[in-house]
């Protein structure tokens, strides 16, 4: 049985810890992904190289914005890298700059006119190929606020200092970060499916590293589209996991009770919001033998 963290260690473990600032992270990322993990980035390294060799195989179940997966094939912290999304809009953009039209979408991003009008004509436009939608796909996370991609969501209106829908939109970045993608790509695999599916079909594999970063409990429905998912049953997969996991969450008491349920450990992090709100989040892993001074002040 694996050993389990109290409420009380829990609380030490988040004493004097410092947040990352974001910026010192290289961007690797296409995505302004709400709930991404940029900040995680310096743990997610130590995580990586515990066996002080690389990876032979790290599977992200929820790739979203793809910056742990795309952080281990620039650096070389993993030999082989799995990519998993579920929604359709999502994986388009990893479908078309992994595995199809990688340069047509950096330069069609580069050389857009980004009009409100424009804007309205390419979303509202019915026939649209993969490409097609991957590019509204950038479009819309770069133009709506915060990101979000979900129903309910709506273009920016004022944005940085007055400019509106272009406030976040910085196409020559966008498309130097997607032709970067194209040395490490080979190193990639990416699966346009579910998560629980291919966590069950590698609960065997204990050669992988599984970063597991789901929906959260209660930001999810506001931020994604497949936000409802059985946390339950993830919990479950991820306790049943022969190679090594790190899974993070929000700091609920929810989310502790699964936790402890499970018998799995677990620390707390600090993190800052876009908003620069202050909070914890909560590590899961199958074992803290990586978990440096480092993570300290």
């Amino acid at each position: 049985m694996k050993n389990q963290m109290t409420m009380f260690d829990l609380g030490e473990q988040s004493i004097g810890q410092a947040i990352i600032n974001v910026a010192s992270v290289p961007q690797r990322s296409p995505f302004r992904y709400p709930g991404g993990k940029t900040w995680l980035i310096p743990t997610v390294r130590q995580w990586l190289k515990q066996e002080n060799k690389i990876a032979k195989e790290l599977i992200e179940p929820f790739a979203g914005g793809g910056i742990v997966s795309l952080t281990a094939a620039f650096e070389k912290m993993a030999e082989q890298i799995i990519m998993v999304e579920k929604d359709e809009e999502i994986a388009a953009v990893w479908e078309v700059i992994l595995n199809g039209k990688n340069k047509w979408l950096a330069e069609k991003i580069y050389s857009y006119d980004l009009t409100h009008a424009n804007v309205k004509a390419e979303l509202e436009n019915p026939n649209k190929e993969l490409q097609d939608i991957a590019f509204c796909t950038i479009l819309k996370n770069r133009v709506f606020h915060g990101g979000i991609l979900a129903k309910g969501s709506g273009m920016i209106k004022n944005g940085e200092n007055g400019k509106g829908i272009a406030s976040r939109w910085y196409p020559k970045t966008l498309r130097d970060r997607i032709l970067a993608i194209n040395y490490v790509k080979d190193k990639i695999s990416f699966i346009s499916g579910d998560a629980f599916q291919v966590l069950e079909e590698n609960l065997d594999n204990k050669n992988a590293y599984f970063f597991i970063d789901p929906p959260y409990t209660i930001a999810g429905k506001r931020l994604y589209t497949h936000f409802d998912i059985d946390h339950e049953n993830l919990f479950q997969l991820t306790a049943q996991l022969k190679g090594k996991f790190m899974l993070t969450y929000d700091d609920t008491p929810e989310i502790r009770q699964l936790t402890e349920k499970h018998n799995l450990q677990y620390r707390t992090i600090p993190m800052k919001t876009t908003l620069h709100f202050e909070k914890n989040e909560i590590i899961i892993s199958d074992n803290f033998s990586w978990w440096a001074d480092s993570n300290s002040r």
